[in-house]
């Protein structure tokens, strides 16, 4: 008897009818690794926008809420569904929905997003609180050691991608110009000497970049390297003796194990941007931005890193309001509410950071995530030259920037009138692994 057709041999359009009744984002990523023709005929879902649908307190308690309490709604496709709508032929060939995760426990807040893990932290008392890189997708927990010291001045995490429970590397920002790192094995996190700073300055973001480098940016624009021990295989410090059944008493128990003894980590060093280009140059606002750029930096004061086709930018965001300034030259400058700036830097010349008018066609995702550039051409739902990020006007929400026209819009439409998520809604950029 001959071979009956292969998962292959289905018509294209009868794969994406299959895959419009899969709601559950595991599933449907499972599905383009049938096979080759099945991965070419659906669309990445990534990026995606992760929206905590329980923060809109008229539906927290309804049944839509409940069941799809956060969700991953696909940028490509510019649009959502709800969970349990019927999907349409329409759809096809984009996956135009919102994929179903895993719910992430509404008493944590994330703090970080890489290669599909998030960095959650949840608090258990009113200092201290317990971190761990959670998996959406596959429900995976890596635990990290807890910190010691007053966790409310933690504001972002970033780590490697793809960690696993006995190889990971995490650092945070800790109070205004420390920061903090946990390799795997460790017993607690290792907290670097304060960093130099102007007065009033602090640090905003954080990238990480591979090979255990990751960049500081502090809100005046000031960028230093921190240097990461190897990473290497170590198996994680387990809670040794009785545990209690009661969770603030275990809670407890892993605060008191974790705070005696060494850290284990193996030494970090941390040095400023020019130095680490065996530069002679320090910073400051005139050798680091031309006029009146050297102005404006102190009044944006979102700021984020990216590396885009090999190159280093800075986004500035005017969180505020409107601003006329006084240019120190002369003459005055307006910066408007939301106005975004994208400055790449250059070590060869003087000032090292000057505007840009396009990222070569590429595409950034800023915010709580590790910043990602993606280029654009031929990635459906994507603007090239453009930088998505959150917030806007006291709404919690994915917004893009498009540096051609200088303006602002939500990167997802009405549907039906409503807006997808609510305000406070959203909760990072994310990005699966299609390896």
């Amino acid at each position: 008897m001959p071979p009956g057709p292969s998962w292959a041999d289905l018509l294209p359009e009868l794969v994406c009818r299959i895959a419009d009744g899969l709601d559950d984002l595991k599933c449907y990523a499972s599905a383009r690794g049938a096979c080759r023709t099945w991965r070419h005929t659906l669309v990445l879902p990534s990026p995606s926008l992760l929206v905590d649908h329980d923060d809109d307190p008229s539906k927290r308690c309804t049944t839509a809420a409940i069941k799809r309490r956060t969700t991953a709604a696909s940028i490509p496709a510019r649009r959502s569904f709800e969970l349990n709508a019927i999907p349409s032929g329409k759809l096809c060939p984009a996956a135009r929905r919102s994929f179903k995760l895993a719910t992430i426990p509404s008493v944590r807040t994330c703090l970080g997003c890489c290669s599909g893990w998030l960095a959650l932290s949840v608090r258990i008392d009113d200092v201290h609180s317990l971190l761990s890189l959670f998996h959406p997708i596959t429900a995976a927990e890596i635990l990290l050691p807890p910190l010691v010291y007053d966790s409310r001045l933690v504001s972002k995490i970033v780590f490697a991608p793809n960690p696993a429970t006995n190889d990971f590397m995490a650092v945070v920002i800790y109070d205004i110009d420390r920061v903090s790192y946990v390799t795997a094995g460790a017993r607690r996190w290792a907290v670097l000497d304060p960093i130099r700073l102007a007065v009033g300055d602090q640090l905003a973001d954080l990238l990480y970049h591979g090979n255990g480098r990751v960049y500081c940016l502090t809100r005046f624009g000031d960028v230093h390297v921190l240097l990461l021990p190897q990473r290497c295989r170590r198996e994680p410090i387990i809670l040794e003796g009785p545990t209690s059944t009661y969770p603030a008493v275990h809670n407890r128990q892993i605060i008191e194990m974790h705070g005696i003894g060494p850290d284990l980590n193996a030494p970090a060093t941390i040095e400023t941007l020019f130095s680490s280009v065996r530069s002679n140059l320090s910073f400051d606002d005139d050798a680091g931005f031309a006029p009146p750029y050297n102005t404006i930096s102190a009044f944006t004061s979102v700021k984020n890193l990216v590396f885009c086709d090999g190159n280093l930018y800075q986004i500035w965001r005017n969180a505020s309001c409107i601003v006329t300034l006084q240019l120190p030259e002369g003459g005055r400058c307006r910066v408007a509410h939301d106005e975004i700036f994208v400055l790449r830097y250059d070590p060869q010349r003087q000032p090292c950071w000057d505007v840009v008018a396009d990222l070569g066609g590429y595409s950034v995702f800023i915010g709580r995530n590790n910043s990602v550039s993606i280029y654009a051409e031929g990635m459906p739902g994507l603007k090239g030259d453009c930088v998505y990020w959150i917030g806007g006007r006291g709404r919690d929400q994915g917004m893009v920037f498009d540096m051609k026209t200088g303006s602002s819009t939500p990167c997802i439409p009405l549907v039906d009138g409503v807006l997808l998520g609510s305000p406070q809604s959203t909760i990072c950029w994310y990005f699966l692994s299609d390896k």
